[in-house]
């Protein structure tokens, strides 16, 4: 479904990929663990387009994405949810036009038409009669909610999601898993978790990729990456003493 092959990126004199490998299985849900800085954010960025690699090919269901013109990567991009860190909802909109924005912004639905999905999109995300509410009026989890459920009214064929559930309660944060793997099973996603809080991670992975000094250098079930030998990978699921 994804492919990156042989990535490079550096900004300035800071390299940041550095030969970076990865491919993701259509319907699975790829969580990529690894420190603050490492390139997690950035390899999101190159998939969406909104950062090119200095080299290296990226794939997307076999359309190579790299160079592509900002008309071409539209249409890769309409396959694509992403959920921000910081939920980056429109504060002068109401929840429900959050929700309802690119539906407006790039379809032909009717008014009817998008009033329906975005009922429906909060009720998945268990926000029931929210639309008329402001941001401001949610908590972080809701609006993380909120945001998920804005991610899903397009029906994509790729989630993103960076850092779910950073700055969230534990309860919080295990309702936004269950959110990611309700999302896999109900709508058959594939999906990428950046995170670099193990429990979050483990709870929703079929598979796990650790990142460090720009390139994967551990993947496999959590099983797999729990026994593994490789020592920063050891050092990263131990945490700190």
């Amino acid at each position: 479904m994804i492919e990156f092959i042989d990535v490079y990126k550096s900004f300035d004199n800071k390299k940041v990929l550095q030969g970076f490998n990865l491919s993701i299985k259509k319907g699975e849900t790829l969580v990529i663990l690894g420190r603050s800085g490492c390139g997690k954010s950035v390899m999101l960025k190159i998939l969406l387009g909104l950062m090119q690699p200095d080299s290296g090919r990226v794939f997307v269901e076999g359309t190579e994405i790299t160079n592509l013109t900002e008309a071409n990567l539209f249409s890769i991009r309409q396959k694509i949810g992403m959920l921000f860190q910081g939920s980056a909802l429109f504060d002068s909109l109401t929840v429900g036009e959050n929700v309802a924005f690119a539906l407006k912004e790039h379809t032909r639905k009717s008014w009817a038409e998008i009033d329906e999905i975005v009922r429906r999109n909060l009720e998945f995300v268990e926000l029931k009669n929210t639309e008329l509410l402001m941001p401001s009026d949610l908590s972080g989890g809701m609006r993380k909610r909120a945001a998920l459920a804005r991610a899903m009214a397009s029906q994509p064929q790729i989630m993103l999601y960076d850092e779910p559930t950073t700055g969230l309660d534990p309860i919080t944060a295990t309702t936004i898993n269950a959110l990611i793997r309700k999302t896999q099973r109900q709508f058959g996603v594939t999906s990428i978790v950046v995170t670099h809080e193990l429990d979050s991670g483990f709870s929703v992975a079929d598979r796990v990729g650790v990142i460090n000094d720009g390139v994967i250098i551990e993947i496999g079930s959590i099983a797999e990456i729990k026994k593994s030998q490789n020592e920063f990978v050891q050092r990263f699921i131990a945490g700190p003493k």
